[in-house]
């Protein structure tokens, strides 16, 4: 069976126009798995949780499985009373990003995706995790594929595995805002200038190389993570999805590519070559096997 393709959720601040028209392009992609909500920061209110609730109803009569995604930092009590409303719905699946919503989803014995912001790195933490609730894991990103192998052959049964594919790497959360300190604002009074970059701000070194990016309260890579080379590899370690991050542009174009290469009709390495029109800083892969993630 093909591995399946999942697209996660935004990471960036987009508009509720942006966000619709997108998800409408959705409907009709080669996607199997949508990921909704926001993961970033609490003050992004583009949609409020009926109206994610809505667009899951759409995606899921056009056929996709949909799960509900969690703030990956929480820092206030107006926060955890947001994931405890997300996580007690009954609609969808949820995707714990923080260890709050893992004990929210445990204790009412419903069951959970485990993203990749939470830190299962060995086999004791996923058997503990898969006896909580979890059915589904996605791989750290700076994890490599060696450690996905052992990994996965102490996977308890019936637990799927999803690894994150393409899209700027997730590095980091802070409880600063970097986005509100580069325009000279404080955090509580942003002006929520993150609308102003649908992809974040690329960081450049001292010598002029694109190094990070700055997602409000996230640090990305500039660069783009781009497996879509090995998803014969991950064919045969029993990986079962496949992630894409969201950007506002050419996203639809790389699931495209993406389900091409995973039906076999273009090779892993003839995707990565056609893959390069829309990595404007270059594609990285260097955690997956191993190395420096810049690689």
């Amino acid at each position: 069976m093909a591995i399946k393709i999942s697209l996660g959720p935004v990471l960036y601040y987009w508009s509720e126009e942006q966000l619709r028209t997108f998800y409408r392009q959705v409907a009709t992609a080669p996607v199997d798995i949508v990921y909704l909500g926001e993961t970033i920061c609490s003050k992004r209110r583009s949609l409020s949780s009926e109206q994610w609730i809505e667009i899951g109803h759409e995606l899921q009569a056009a056929g996709k499985e949909v799960v509900l995604s969690t703030l990956a930092l929480l820092e206030a009590e107006s926060e955890l009373k947001q994931l405890r409303k997300i996580c007690k719905q009954e609609n969808f699946l949820v995707e714990a990003n923080d260890l709050a919503a893992v004990n929210i989803r445990s204790k009412a014995a419903t069951p959970f995706v485990v993203g990749h912001s939470i830190n299962l790195y060995n086999q004791a933490t996923l058997a503990l995790l898969a006896r909580a609730g979890m059915s589904r894991w996605v791989l750290p990103v700076e994890l490599s594929r060696e450690t996905l192998s052992a990994l996965q052959q102490d996977r308890p049964e019936g637990i799927e595995t999803e690894v994150f594919g393409w899209g700027r790497l997730p590095l980091a959360y802070a409880a600063r805002c970097y986005t509100a300190r580069h325009h000279g604002l404080p955090k509580d009074e942003c002006e929520l200038r993150c609308l102003d970059d649908p992809d974040g701000m690329v960081l450049k070194t001292k010598e002029g190389q694109p190094f990070l990016t700055l997602n409000g309260v996230q640090t990305q890579s500039a660069q783009h993570h781009n497996l879509i080379g090995a998803v014969d590899e991950m064919t045969t370690l029993g990986v079962d999805i496949v992630r894409i991050s969201p950007q506002s542009h050419f996203t639809m174009e790389v699931v495209q590519l993406f389900d091409q290469v995973r039906r076999e009709v273009m090779s892993g390495a003839a995707g990565k070559e056609a893959t390069a029109r829309y990595l404007p800083y270059g594609g990285v892969d260097g955690y997956w096997y191993g190395k420096a993630g810049i690689e």
